[in-house]
């Protein structure tokens, strides 16, 4: 049975970047830890939806009847709904408590896997996958209920735990995904994401507390509609830009308009009395230097998970991949997830002794290490493995840092929506890591059989341009004011 705010010790021990009294609940040690793993367990099945359609999608435009490019939609849906749902999760959790949205986040992801399991045409798979991606709404608003339920001590290391499963979701959901679609009905991983989700939803009202920590309001519809509007018109244009050109009208049309969408949108919120994103809060130095490197960082944790998995795949002969299986590129992929799950308990305790600052930077500098590693020495899956691990300890560290950081430096009352922007920033570079890293692969390729696969040199080229990407991460994560943690 949840606890109910009457029944919540109120504490008072912790205070928000404006001095606020943070809400928190005196639960005991024995239920705090159930919640953690309550709200980690619901952050791992929301991130194995980003990767649970991957081991299929070669296959999917036959199977639905379709061109690859209509295809990638099942793909860019999911992106999509998960780049929206974050910061309107996250201000609907300020103001109704974060217990009910993620409820709500995890009937999104119950009713997702739904219409995507009894659908098989392609209009029905890809709204399937949009409203699974909405789910992605559970990770920035449990993060953000962490410091309500877990003492001073125990919050950076719960923090880093949830921040992992972003991590140990794709990790573990590659290997299972590619497991049941070359042993079952490929519809068998919508109905195992549905009762995930069913778990995630009974586990969230039976144990989750609510705590008294709404702040009620209004939602700014007209805000969180124009948000929407330029978000999915610029992430459409970067997502599909390598198939349509990125000089085609359509592609500049749409990153020229959504640009000006979200421009004005933020005109509008500055004047809005109640609105969605605080942007003056945003724009402090602390939070505005982690968001814009949260994209350098997304962008580095995404690149290599698009081109490790396919360089595992692309055949020997190419004289560039290393010949493996989808089920054995999973493996391989899958101590990623692991390593970061094990960084947890070191993230928190960087975090809680030298403050998220030099956290996050440690992170960045393991990440470009890692692509770095990867750069000189690709020419055996174990030697691809050790590389991947090494990111995964950036990414780990790194990823748990930011909303620590965010949290440290908003009111109380706007943590979620600022972790939820936070989430939308790594978004926008995972999305735009997807695109880059694919057109790189396909610019230099080597034909075999009659199929193109992308030679050495493109792979470097990734290896590079991950490390760039992490590093400029680590530059202007110097720039985060000391003191902000």
């Amino acid at each position: 049975m949840s606890l109910r705010a009457k029944d919540a010790e109120a504490t008072a021990s912790e205070k928000s970047a404006d001095g606020e009294a943070i809400p928190h609940a005196d639960i005991g040690s024995g239920r705090t830890l159930a919640v953690v793993a309550v709200l980690c367990f619901g952050g791992l099945v929301a991130a194995v939806m980003q990767t649970l359609i991957i081991p299929i999608q070669p296959e999917l435009p036959g199977r639905l009847g379709t061109s690859i490019e209509n295809a990638s939609w099942v793909i860019t849906a999911t992106l999509l709904g998960g780049a929206v749902a974050m910061p309107i999760a996250g201000r609907l959790a300020d103001m109704f408590g974060k217990q009910r949205v993620l409820a709500v986040s995890a009937g999104l992801l119950i009713v997702g896997s739904v219409i995507a399991a009894l659908g098989s045409s392609l209009p029905a798979l890809v709204a399937g996958r949009a409203v699974q991606g909405m789910a992605m709404g559970f990770i920035p608003v449990g993060i953000s209920l962490m410091r309500e339920v877990t003492p001073e001590h125990l919050t950076s290391m719960a923090v880093s735990a949830m921040s992992a499963m972003m991590g140990v979701g794709a990790g573990v959901g590659l290997p299972v995904a590619a497991w049941i679609s070359q042993s079952m009905d490929w519809h068998v991983l919508f109905w195992m994401s549905g009762g995930l989700g069913l778990i995630v939803l009974v586990l969230t009202l039976l144990v989750v507390p609510h705590i008294d920590d709404a702040v009620g309001g209004r939602l700014d519809l007209a805000g969180a509609l124009g948000l929407s509007a330029g978000l999915i018109t610029v992430l459409t244009a970067i997502t599909k830009g390598n198939h349509w050109g990125w000089s085609s009208p359509i592609t500049l049309g749409l990153l020229g308009g959504g640009l000006g969408v979200l421009l004005l949108w933020g005109l509008f919120e500055l004047r809005h009395i109640d609105p969605l994103v605080d942007l003056r809060t945003t724009a402090r130095p602390a939070v505005l230097c982690t968001n814009i490197a949260s994209i350098a960082i997304g962008f580095g944790m995404m690149a290599q998970a698009v081109a490790i998995p396919l360089l595992l795949e692309t055949p020997a002969s190419t004289g560039a991949g290393l010949g493996q299986t989808v089920l054995q590129a999973g493996l391989w992929m899958a101590p990623f997830g692991g390593m970061m799950l094990l960084m947890s308990p070191v993230s928190g305790t960087l975090i809680r002794r030298i403050g998220g600052r030099y956290a996050f930077l440690i992170g960045a500098a393991l990440l470009g290490a890692g692509y770095l590693f990867a750069l000189f020495l690709m020419d055996t899956p174990v030697q691809i493995m050790i590389a991947s691990i090494v990111c995964a300890a950036g990414v780990g560290v790194a990823y748990s840092a930011m909303p620590t950081l965010i949290m440290d430096n908003v009111p109380a009352d706007e943590s979620g929506a600022a972790v939820g922007l936070n989430g939308l920033m790594r978004s926008i570079g995972t999305t735009s890591a997807s695109a880059v890293i694919a057109m790189v692969l396909a610019g230099s390729t080597v034909t075999v059989a009659g199929h193109d696969y992308p030679d050495q040199s493109a792979f470097r080229w990734c290896f590079l341009i991950g490390a760039a990407a992490s590093y400029v991460g680590f530059l202007i994560a110097l720039l985060i004011p000391h003191g902000s943690e």
